[in-house]
């Protein structure tokens, strides 16, 4: 009986793929043949990998990528963290990972700005 890839595997699965952005082709370990990438704020679609590696390949900008919160289990992780463009300012990402078995099948890539708390919302909040 084979036995599939437990969280355990599955977090440093995640982990190498954060920290070998940008210096190191994951691709075929990371993603199933078929995999679907999105990136709901500008509408697109890629499916497959040889497509991600390709227009990575050529990506214009140097990404840096700062792994934060790491949660989930079993087919589905997300993962918050900051990324960086040719070392400019660290802008707050979430990527939502779909597994299939050993490998991703679907990654959701958000990207977004920070921006000010407004102070009317001040008597509800957290402490930091």
């Amino acid at each position: 009986m084979v036995v599939g890839m437990d969280d355990e595997e599955r977090r440093r699965l995640i982990r190498r793929y954060w920290e070998a952005t940008g210096s190191e082709d994951i691709h075929d370990e990371l993603y199933t043949e078929d995999a679907v990438l999105e990136f709901p704020q500008s509408g697109e679609r890629f499916d497959g990998v040889s497509n991600f590696r390709e227009w990575r390949s050529r990506y214009p900008a140097g990404v840096t990528l700062e792994l934060g919160e790491l949660r989930g289990q079993g087919e589905l992780w997300v993962v918050e963290g900051t990324i960086s463009y040719d070392g400019g300012s660290r802008q707050p990402a979430v990527n939502i990972l779909e597994f299939r078995g050993d490998k991703v099948a679907r990654e959701t890539i958000y990207v977004t700005e920070e921006w000010e708390a407004p102070e009317w919302r001040a008597p509800w909040r957290a402490a930091p």
